[in-house]
Formats: structure tokens, sequence, C-alpha cells
């Protein structure tokens, strides 16, 4: 079991990259999340962007975990 203090970071990850992202991202103007929000709706062919209802997404999570792309 994994306590509060552990952390665990995807490969290729570390404590250090994620500092400099959540930097990037703070020092971003609202117009500049706002673009990148729609950038990504409208990013590609093969990803969507949806809402559901914040229950959903322990079941939502679970299932994109079990998820294996080709």
């Amino acid at each position: 079991m994994q306590t509060m203090n552990e952390q665990r970071f995807p490969k290729g990850w570390d404590e250090q990259r994620v500092k400099r992202l959540i930097a990037e991202l703070d020092a971003r103007t609202d117009e500049e999340c706002i673009a990148a929000d729609e950038a990504a709706a409208t990013g590609g062919d093969d990803q969507t962007v949806i809402t559901v209802p914040a229950a959903l997404l322990p079941e939502i999570r679970r299932l994109l975990a079990s998820y294996k792309t080709v």
C-alpha cells in the first residue's frame, strides 16, 4: 500500500519534470489556458473531449488504466 509521502511518477517523469510543468502552467494567462483547451478539443481525429458526472471518474480512470494501445 502506498503512503501519502510516497511518490510514483509515470515512466520518464521525475519530481523535477513535474515541478517544471506546474511552473509553466501557473505562468499561463487565462487566454493561454483557454487557447490550450480549445486546441486540445480540436487536436485530432483519434481523441475527443467530453464532460461526465464526477461520480463516474473512478470507473472511467479504471477503464483507461486497463486500455492497451496497439
